[in-house]
């Protein structure tokens, strides 16, 4: 509006020409309302603040509780009263634009004392301060708020209100009647998530960690519905107090800048978080008026033990991809960034097999990863099994692993639609099956890598059933049951049953693809290892594994450990590599390391293939004289085994020639009858916790 009045006319708006006029080389011609483009000029803004009326200190108000109400919305939503109260949390920059009042009550603990003043171009207020304003009462988006229209500080340097304990659980209604109040949390909170604490600010946090329902409940069932019910009265966010995208600094909850000095881990407590208790984005959240306690009690921890001679691990490499621009990084630098994290976190795995998901399908983004990994490692340790593209989805699976340690045996097997129809490969990605041999051993295992449909994925005729198990349930389970058989059948020519099933199948342990695995005869490795508790993703606050490995009968035996390594879904995002909108403080809290290399966190397997070593000798070798009679023999025996532990057992006891007899007295000590020319034959079997079995023969000879 070039005078700066609206006369309904279109004579009172100006926009710059669409044809490009002003640009060289566009030819456009100006019409009414239109202006030149000036490209590379400065433009200027003009803007007047018309500040808001004073309000009388001396008029009569009503009190906050009658304008909030008992219920979910102000009773007098559209009228304008008169309200005076303290500050409590002044919140005028950052995007808020207001402040929080709070009188001294109404006597009804129903009905909340506070209330959010939306006041763009009020005055100045600080807490503490006495307010008087008018304005008109609003729902935004659920939270009751007063669009102030007029505003007086009347005193300044007041006591807050003392702040009200609000612990956990609680109801809905027990957050409304505390909405815009003073506030604070007495526990010890768990941080339970944090996936938009870059973007806006914001961390949830709970009495303890959440599990997801339907990992440790058949879904549907009773309890499942109980726990989901109790997560979510057992959760509240804490905010920074400012609406901005990607505020710089972030702030951590101890009310200090976030830097990699001063970080924090999922799981770790927050304490005595106080503020004002509001509601926005769905979410209720203390907007903080001072720094919370904080005690770190998940720190970062080394690569975990597993033990064994053979490792296996799978690792979700979030949109490793060498064409730019597309789902991974966007530029050269963002891809270095992301390289150098997954590259930091395979190395230290030193996994001699690793299964990797969400790679591009490309035919060259493996070997490239290969490829530098081997940079990082100074020499050729790392192949990679060549499988061209697989599928038509732009992310597939593949394998990379150590020729030092183990060796491809055969070619490599695919499962999809064209084996089995029950296998849908429109929506699950192929599933990679190779047999690999442990150099060392010769023990074979086929290590079976997987993608599954995700959860929140759209398929109409498999929709959300509402038990917990997300969209698409029953093309993970058809795609689980169809892998377990086509393993049956030995699809790479190994013999069946040494099968390991890794990857990320998008299901939790006790849903229904997990559930037709075990019923196929796999052990679930992780519930086996770490028990129910174990977890490589948060999604909404709550812990749970969708990234697995199940051993097949034959190869359970051999398992010493198995693990998952807590690099990334307990590290927030802002210190991973991706730039988008990031500004460059938070840039800079990048570093090339394992942290936050990806969204999930690598599983680890780790076998025994190695038998133990075993060393008998018998005293004496030769029994003189021949005489007939019953000799003792003794045998000493040495064993040993990486595991520590080694079962010996004189297993069998025979005797060649005319009468000869043997009794076994125990696995050191037995008596031979010394008759002429008889040979007595002692077969000893050493067995370790693997079932790894090592076996020697020693002889008697009675003589001469």
């Amino acid at each position: 509006m070039p005078d700066g009045t609206d006369t309904g006319s279109t004579n009172d708006w100006v926009r710059n020409d669409f044809d490009r006029a002003g640009i060289p080389g566009f030819p456009g011609s100006l019409i009414d309302g239109e202006a030149a483009n000036t490209p590379g000029a400065r433009n200027s803004l003009s803007v007047v603040v018309v500040p808001l009326p004073p309000a009388d200190c001396n008029a009569a108000t009503v009190t906050i509780g009658s304008v909030q109400g008992p219920g979910d919305a102000s009773p007098v939503v559209g009228s304008s009263v008169e309200i005076e109260g303290v500050v409590v949390g002044d919140f005028q920059d950052g995007g808020f634009d207001g402040y929080y009042l709070q009188d001294a009550g109404d006597g009804d603990p129903a009905t909340s004392d506070g209330i959010f003043v939306y006041a763009q171009n009020g005055l100045d207020v600080a807490e503490g301060d006495l307010v008087h304003i008018t304005g008109t009462v609003s729902e935004y988006f659920g939270m009751t708020e007063i669009t102030a229209a007029s505003n007086s500080v009347c005193e300044s340097g007041l006591a807050l209100p003392p702040a009200a304990e609000l612990t956990l659980p609680a109801t809905p209604e027990a957050k409304e009647s505390l909405e815009g109040m003073h506030v604070t949390l007495p526990q010890d909170l768990a941080i339970l998530e944090f996936f938009e604490f870059g973007r806006y600010g914001t961390v949830m946090l709970g009495t303890d960690r959440q599990m997801q329902p339907t990992a440790v409940y058949e879904p549907g069932s009773a309890e499942a519905i109980a726990l989901a019910q109790e997560n979510e009265l057992n959760r509240i966010g804490l905010d920074d107090g400012r609406s901005a995208e990607n505020p710089d600094p972030a702030i951590h909850p101890n009310g200090e800048e976030f830097t990699l000095e001063n970080t924090f881990r999922g799981g770790d407590l927050v304490s005595d978080a106080t503020g004002v208790l509001d509601y926005r984005f769905d979410t209720w959240a203390i907007q903080p008026t001072q720094g919370a306690g904080f005690e770190s009690v998940n720190p970062r921890t080394d690569v975990p033990e597993v033990g064994g001679n053979f490792t296996v691990s799978s690792f979700n490499v979030l949109n490793y991809f060498t064409t730019l621009g597309s789902r991974g990084a966007d530029t050269a630098e963002e891809f270095e960034r992301q390289q150098a994290k997954i590259v930091s976190a395979i190395t230290e795995i030193d996994a001699d097999v690793v299964g990797l998901i969400e790679i591009e399908n490309n035919g060259t983004a493996v070997q490239a990863l290969t490829d530098a990994i081997n940079a990082a490692l100074g020499e050729e340790v790392y192949a990679a099994i060549d499988t061209g593209i697989l599928g038509t989805d732009v992310i597939t699976t593949a394998f990379i692993y150590k020729p030092g340690a183990v060796e491809p045996v055969g070619d490599h097997a695919v499962l999809d639609s064209t084996v089995d129809p029950d296998f849908d490969d429109d929506r699950n990605r192929p599933a990679l099956a190779q047999t690999f041999a442990d150099v060392d051993s010769g023990a074979e295992v086929t290590v079976v890598v997987n993608h599954l449909k995700s959860k929140g994925s759209a398929c109409a005729e498999d929709p959300d059933q509402g038990d917990g198990q997300g969209n698409c349930n029953g093309v993970r389970t058809r795609a689980a049951e169809a892998l377990a058989e086509w393993l049956a059948t030995g699809p790479t020519g190994a013999e069946p049953g040494r099968d390991l099933i890794i990857g990320d199948l998008n299901a939790y342990d006790k849903e229904d693809p997990i559930q037709a695995l075990t019923a196929a005869g796999y052990t679930d490795l992780l519930l086996q290892e770490q028990g129910e508790f174990a977890y490589s993703y948060v999604f909404d606050g709550q812990l749970g594994y969708l990234d697995h490995a199940l051993a097949g009968p034959g190869l359970v035996a051999q398992v010493t450990g198995a693990s998952t390594w807590s690099i990334n879904a307990d590290e927030p995002s802002l210190i991973d590599y991706d730039m988008t909108f990031k500004k460059p403080a938070q840039d800079a809290l990048y570093e090339p390391d394992a942290y936050r290399s990806s969204d999930h966190d690598p599983v680890i397997v780790g076998f025994d293939f190695i038998a133990p070593e075993l060393s008998v000798t018998v005293d004496p070798e030769l029994v003189f004289p021949p005489n007939a009679k019953w000799q003792t023999v003794t045998f000493d025996i040495d064993a040993s085994d990486d595991s520590g532990e080694v079962e010996v057992e004189l297993v069998e006891a025979t005797g060649e020639g005319h009468k000869a007899d043997v009794e076994v007295v125990s696995t050191t000590e037995a008596r031979v009858l010394a008759r002429q020319g008889a040979v007595y034959t002692f077969l000893f079997e050493a067995t370790d916790p693997s079932g790894n079995i090592t076996t020697q023969e020693v002889t008697v000879t009675v003589g001469p």
